[in-house]
């Protein structure tokens, strides 16, 4: 199934849902935080996240137990992809480098995860080499090359005239 994106009012419900596991109608509008929306505002989210598949209702005498259909984790991986589509180019290390560059994270905080690597380099020196090898790439796949050439052949031409 394809997951929709959640508008900024709909996400909210589904936070408190996701932290509270199911929840009714009433004890929704009891921990929503102030300024809390109007009770048909909050039915009107409610029916659209069941609509979107983010919901799962079940019938309990008059009311409904709501519970997620889709895992906080789920939706928080979906967002990332979306995040990376959009911002960085599809690029988890565009992303790094830019929580390193901005002191979000620190090269120890990858400890952890490069423990087992043989390799020594840090990550901040990993992300620029990685950077400089892109910029390369580009060079000499790029049109810069082309003009260059274009040049050449004009100088040459205009020799040829003369």
């Amino acid at each position: 199934m394809m997951l929709q994106t959640l508008t900024p009012s709909e996400e909210e419900i589904m936070q408190l849902i996701w932290h509270k596991g199911q929840i009714y109608f009433r004890e929704l509008m009891d921990i929503y935080p102030e300024p809390k929306p109007h009770q048909n505002t909050v039915s009107t989210f409610l029916k659209i996240l069941v609509e979107k598949h983010y919901l799962a209702t079940e019938k309990q005498g008059r009311i409904y137990l709501y519970s997620p259909s889709i895992g906080f984790d789920d939706y928080k991986n979906f967002v990332l992809k979306r995040f990376l589509e959009n911002y960085f180019d599809n690029s988890g290390a565009e992303l790094l480098k830019v929580l390193v560059d901005e002191k979000y994270l620190e090269t120890k905080d990858f400890e952890p995860f490069t423990e087992g690597n043989s390799k020594k380099t840090s990550l901040k020196e990993n992300i620029e080499e990685e950077n400089h090898i892109q910029e390369f790439i580009k060079e000499i796949t790029g049109e810069k090359k082309s003009k260059k050439k274009d040049k050449k052949e004009k100088k040459k031409g205009k020799k040829k005239n003369k």
